[in-house]
């Protein structure tokens, strides 16, 4: 089956840095890029700019903005910078802003990371394989970490290192693999069942 036979909602690609012009956004959007050339159609959001409120305090109009892509998405890549052995409290913050249930609950989930040192996001991708599977998340094998990400892209924003692009494209071929091997069908037999009924009689 190819991916346009079953028109899917967009892949919601979220950054979840704080910092402007970070290098978050820059790994995430040679994901972007790279799944757009595939067939899907994606949608980013810079965690940074919008207005999201900490537990207990009244929702924000971006929080309800953020909750009702990530809830038609069709699946989510969550990307984060690694800070002090985990992952951002603004990658957090998107997390909490998305309700409970959550509404990346039985979505598929793919994860990014990205930091200065040599050993890489390992630490943050383990913390958030761990809250997304909490919150109900199908979270996709293959998280990918990229280290010393500031040689990775030269001033411009170009990425530069072909081992990491080769990952981050990577990243992007697994998603739809898994769209298609997964979504796709579940889409279709859906669409069947509304339009048909179900394949079988109910008055057995």
């Amino acid at each position: 089956m190819q991916w346009n036979e079953q028109p899917l909602d967009p892949i919601v690609c979220i950054s979840g840095s704080s910092r402007p012009g970070n290098y978050t956004t820059r790994a995430l959007k040679v994901v972007t890029e790279h799944l757009q050339t595939l067939g899907a159609t994606t949608t980013s959001i810079e965690a940074r700019e919008l207005s999201l409120t900490f537990p207990g305090q009244a929702e924000s109009a971006d929080a309800r903005k953020l909750r009702e892509a990530v809830t038609q998405a069709s699946a989510i890549v969550l990307a984060s910078p690694e800070y002090h052995g985990s992952f951002s409290a603004m990658t957090k913050l998107v997390i909490e802003n998305l309700g409970f249930p959550s509404a990346m609950e039985g979505k598929a989930v793919a994860l990014l990371g990205v930091a200065s040192g040599r050993i890489g996001a390992i630490k943050t991708l383990e913390q958030m394989r761990s809250v997304c599977a909490h919150i109900g998340a199908i979270v996709m094998p293959g998280a990918v970490s990229i280290a010393g990400v500031r040689s990775v892209f030269d001033e411009n924003g170009n990425i530069i290192d072909k081992g990491s692009e080769k990952a981050l494209h990577g990243l992007a071929d697994s998603m739809m693999r898994f769209m298609k091997d997964y979504i796709c069908p579940k889409h279709t037999l859906e669409s069947i069942v509304r339009e048909q009924g179900l394949p079988w009689s109910a008055t057995l």
